[in-house]
């Protein structure tokens, strides 16, 4: 009997050690092109009181997770991992109950254009 394939993870920016839950849950593949935009939180998270909607909803693996306030625990925000982000904006526009809303309740979700994202990171393959 043959064995299944393995399912490789899709390396991020970001290690994940350092990527605390919640963590989104979903596909690990590879992004299959680069996207036009990608999500990315602003200084106005407050990451929810540890239950943010906007993880929820994220559908690649471990692309949004929690970053503890090291200063201020057990408070935090979330982060998203450019390199895996596939700029779908699932993040931002469903909400609790799966309602639509025009954003987080605090706005702290933008998208950015890939080349302003670049500018920051380097150039992103896919």
């Amino acid at each position: 009997m043959a064995n299944a394939p393995e399912v490789l993870k899709t390396p991020g920016m970001v290690p994940d050690e350092l990527k605390q839950e919640p963590r989104s849950k979903g596909i690990v593949t590879a992004r299959k092109k680069k996207p036009k935009e990608l999500a990315v939180i602003t200084e106005c998270c407050t990451g929810c009181a540890g239950s943010p909607a906007c993880v929820e909803y994220c559908p690649v693996e471990d692309c949004m997770f929690w970053v503890p306030d090291e200063d201020n625990p057990p408070f935090g925000r979330i982060q998203i991992d450019p390199i895996q982000c596939i700029g779908c904006k699932k993040c931002l526009s469903k909400g609790p109950d799966g309602c639509f809303l025009d954003g987080c309740p605090w706005d702290a979700i933008v998208m950015v254009d890939i080349a302003e994202v670049e500018k920051e990171v380097g150039p992103m393959a896919y």
